[in-house]
């Protein structure tokens, strides 16, 4: 079974068309890259697939269960984290996390021993009983990061986890989810437009415009494009119509 199927999605807001028929699968225990420019449509992606949108054409699946015939089930297969911050920055980050965990309807016992757990691993244990907006940026990505893992999620949804954070904050919170994926089997689908982030194991899945342009390996990607390098094939496929204007 994989852990996304998408087949033939749109969407348009008004008659601004966001997504156009886009199909893609992904394998469980894989690490996925959804690349794009600004505006390619992956936020759009991610919030069809976490239900904020309703797909209006073509169907979304969660490790077999449909977004539109069984939410509940499929939103209980995934951890989210944003694009903007859904912490409340007056609440500590114990408060928040308990929160978090009584919206998965998490024991009390339970969501405890979770939270130290994820807390400690990602390196925020001694700031639990700060107020959010005592933390940096890079503190509050790290304890949404550990918020969706509570429920034990096999697949894990980023979107856009490192924008404004500094390069060793960027590759601490990399290297924490890809060993998650590694070791522990977890799905990961990682939005961003940054291209130091991808490694060749990845699959990509390139969005522009609101098509999908690649699903594969970066090495054939390159290939397609006719480029030496994942920046410059990435430039040639996102910026055609720029080019031919």
């Amino acid at each position: 079974m994989s852990a996304i199927v998408i087949s033939n999605l749109s969407h348009h807001f008004g008659r601004r068309t966001v997504l156009r028929d886009v199909s893609f699968a992904i394998a469980p225990g894989s690490f996925n890259i959804l690349l794009g420019p600004n505006g390619a449509g992956k936020t759009t992606l991610i919030s069809l697939l976490t239900g904020l949108y309703y797909a209006r054409s073509g169907s979304i699946e969660v490790f077999g269960h449909s977004i539109r015939k069984r939410r509940m089930r499929a939103l209980k297969c995934m951890g989210v984290v944003f694009q903007h911050s859904t912490l409340d920055l007056d609440l500590s980050v114990y408060e928040n996390l308990r929160y978090q965990a009584s919206l998965y309807g998490l024991p009390a016992a339970v969501a405890k021993e979770r939270q130290e757990l994820e807390l400690a691993r990602i390196g925020v244990a001694d700031r639990v009983m700060d107020a959010v907006r005592k933390l940096s940026g890079g503190m509050r990505r790290r304890v949404e990061i550990a918020a969706a893992l509570l429920q034990r999620p096999r697949l894990l949804l980023l979107d856009e986890p490192t924008v404004g954070l500094d390069v060793g904050t960027r590759r601490m919170l990399l290297s924490h989810v890809r060993r998650l994926c590694l070791e522990e089997g977890l799905t990961v689908l990682w939005a961003t437009h940054l291209l130091d982030e991808i490694e060749p194991t990845d699959t990509v899945l390139l969005l522009h415009s609101g098509d999908l342009v690649w699903s594969g390996n970066p090495q054939g990607l390159m290939a397609m494009a006719r480029k030496d390098n994942l920046s410059e094939a990435f430039l040639c496929l996102t910026e055609q119509e720029t080019v031919a204007s």
